[in-house]
């Protein structure tokens, strides 16, 4: 199913009308996604210095969106519950939890995501560090 099919299922059966976003997650999109399906991911992260590069806004609280996967078939869709950026080095273990991936430790949320965005911000041509503001933001799977 599509992102605009799944929209529309949803809005018929909800009643919720308007814009929405679909996005793919950057890394793993299939395995991250498997968790969001899971209710174990409730969480992401995104580099905020790449929002202003690609003229894109940060996420809303109360918007929708519709998670794909690499085939850029519809998952499921998301509401934001909640959007703040911190530094880097700021992010809490409670949102390395939430984000759902290895052991769930604050440990492993920094290494992997060093990593990542260390490699995402390179093709921009920036360079990562620790005091890099993080857009954390948290969402509920809504449907199916």
């Amino acid at each position: 199913m599509t992102g605009p099919e799944l929209w529309a299922e949803f809005a018929a059966k909800t009643g919720v009308n308007g814009a929405y976003d679909g996005w793919v997650f950057g890394d793993d999109p299939d395995g991250l996604a498997a968790l969001v399906r899971a209710g174990v991911k409730t969480a992401t992260s995104s580099a905020y210095p790449l929002y202003g590069l690609e003229g894109e806004p940060l996420p809303v609280s109360g918007a929708y969106s519709v998670l794909l996967d690499s085939r850029e078939e519809a998952v499921c869709v998301l509401r934001t519950t909640k959007v703040y950026v911190v530094p880097f080095r700021a992010v809490s273990p409670d949102h390395a939890r939430k984000e759902g991936e290895g052991d769930l430790s604050l440990t492993h949320w920094r290494a992997v995501h060093r990593d990542f965005f260390t490699k995402e911000l390179a093709e921009a041509g920036l360079v990562f560090d620790e005091d890099m503001p993080v857009v954390c933001e948290e969402f509920e799977a809504v449907y199916p």
